[in-house]
């Protein structure tokens, strides 16, 4: 059987966008309902600027979209795929062995 190769890269840089814990968390907020920068920064108890550059990163890697609205943007995971891989993994590495 010829099969083609498999490019791991597109999965290594969604993993690899979830590496920050600030990242992690903006992506765990957002599976339950979209939110703009100072909703998140509040959340988190990070500056709105480091928000935005980790949103920057979520953005760069597909992991979120954004939408603005006048002068407020609001975020979103970009679909339902990532809430699930994301809230697997934090379930698995939530339970004890």
């Amino acid at each position: 059987m010829n099969e083609e190769p498999v490019d791991y890269r597109p999965v290594t840089e969604f993993f690899g966008a979830l590496a920050s814990p600030v990242r992690a968390a903006i992506v765990h907020l957002l599976t339950d309902r979209p939110r703009n920068v100072s909703e998140l920064g509040e959340a988190l108890g990070v500056s709105q600027p480091l928000v935005s550059q980790h949103l920057r990163v979520l953005r760069e890697t597909g992991l979120v979209t954004a939408q603005r609205t006048g002068r407020s943007t609001t975020y979103e995971l970009t679909d339902d795929h990532i809430a699930h891989v994301f809230l697997d993994a934090l379930i698995h590495t939530q339970e004890k062995s």
